[in-house]
């Protein structure tokens, strides 16, 4: 394997950011991507995917928890719960925390991926792999939402999707939504990765536009996570009949869900969930 000291991302035009490696776990090519997993000085274990930086040991919880547990404690009552992509099973995780969750189904289309995190996120991820009620499926997320066995089938959709391009340009768009819609329970909810709005601002504009298209009520709120460099990181989210997120009386019945479940968490907490849907104004003005 290749000695490898620093890596670099040039995710965003005109910037970067670099990470002194301490030791290269994984490096290798997948049918569809260049996987890179090392630990580094600063930012604990990372993975990168085609040299984007998809997650890592020390600020995972603030992507996680934010996507998993704000609609969860909200609805208050989610069964069946469907990860698009996912596959270091970190969502996966905070999912299976939730005693009432019957099913989680995460579905990838990189089993290479599944097995090094497997392997080398076990801090974050042991737990869900052993859990009964976690189902893995290797397969393309577009293709399995369509598939007749997933109408009507789940209470809560996580997008975990990657930023678009490469294999992950399938999980943007508006087929792709109707197809989330059809997946869903009434009363349902689906939260996606909506890009970081200092370097990506169209991506609020687009998805929300596109979303308004196949749900009666859409949204956007925000979380840091020190690696996805610029800031914020917007995340959206949208419901099938069900109530809006982040209302008061939604807020409330959260808080009371969370104190009930008694679930530990490293980024997340009712302070947390209702600060989430403050929007700088800047970060307002995006939202058609």
């Amino acid at each position: 394997m290749a000695k490898l000291s620093q890596v670099k991302e040039r995710l965003h035009k005109g910037y970067a950011q670099s990470m002194d490696v301490t030791k290269v776990l994984a490096d290798e090519r997948s049918k569809y991507q260049h996987i890179r997993i090392f630990d580094t000085v600063a930012n604990g274990r990372v993975m990168t995917l085609d040299d984007i930086v998809q997650i890592t040991s020390r600020d995972e919880s603030a992507y996680a928890d934010m996507l998993t547990h704000l609609p969860m404690l909200e609805h208050g009552k989610v069964e069946r719960v469907m990860i698009v992509g996912g596959g270091d099973l970190s969502i996966a995780d905070e999912a299976l925390k939730h005693k009432g969750v019957k099913e989680v189904v995460l579905v990838d289309i990189d089993g290479r991926v599944i097995k090094l995190c497997q392997k080398l996120f076990g801090g974050i991820n042991a737990k869900a792999f052993k859990d009964r009620r976690m189902t893995i499926e290797v397969a393309d997320a577009f293709e399995y939402l369509g598939r007749k066995a997933s109408k009507n089938r789940f209470d809560l959709i996580i997008a975990d999707r990657p930023d678009p391009v490469g294999p992950g340009k399938a999980l943007f768009g508006e087929t792709f939504y109707d197809r989330v819609k059809g997946a869903l329970r009434p009363g349902g909810y689906a939260t996606f990765q909506t890009g970081v709005p200092f370097y990506q601002p169209w991506e609020i504009t687009e998805a929300l536009e596109e979303l308004k298209q196949f749900f009666p009520r859409s949204g956007l709120y925000l979380t840091v996570v020190p690696t996805y460099i610029g800031g914020f990181m917007a995340l959206s989210w949208a419901s099938k009949g069900g109530k809006a997120l982040g209302t008061p009386a939604g807020l409330k019945r959260a808080a009371a869900a969370y104190k009930k479940a008694k679930l530990k968490c490293d980024y997340y907490n009712p302070a947390i969930h209702a600060a989430a849907f403050a929007l700088p104004n800047w970060i307002a003005k995006l939202v058609p």
